[in-house]
């Protein structure tokens, strides 16, 4: 089973990702999720509570960077467990990511909740 739960942050958006993200459902759910956020300015996927991945999901993955560069989003993923790094490690795919530490989430948390507060 794959939840996933989108949070607003400004003009940063979190995508959390719960469950195990094996089968298609789960790849196209994540598409959808990630595909409607056309206005935000960054679109991060929280992989704290993501238990394991598969390789649709991976390439779907693949797919949203590509995604979120044609619509200048910067997309970035955060904190991936260890079972879910290994797995991207393991089909070349790390290094395509960029993966925000603690540090640089609550940098761009601060940005994001700045810039609202600016805004409205």
């Amino acid at each position: 089973m794959s939840n996933v739960h989108i949070d607003n942050v400004g003009d940063m958006v979190v995508v959390e990702c719960e469950g195990r993200f094996v089968r298609s459902d789960a790849a196209f759910k994540l598409r959808d999720a990630v595909t409607s956020q056309t206005s935000a300015r960054v679109v991060v996927l929280d992989l704290t509570e993501m238990e394991s991945i598969g390789g649709g999901v991976i390439g779907m993955l693949v797919f949203l960077q590509r995604w979120a560069y044609d619509h200048d989003i910067r997309f970035k993923l955060f904190n991936p467990v260890r079972s879910v790094r290994e797995k991207l490690e393991q089909t070349s795919s790390m290094s395509a990511f960029e993966i925000a530490g603690l540090d640089e989430m609550m940098a761009l948390l601060g940005q994001a909740d700045r810039r609202y507060a600016v805004a409205s």
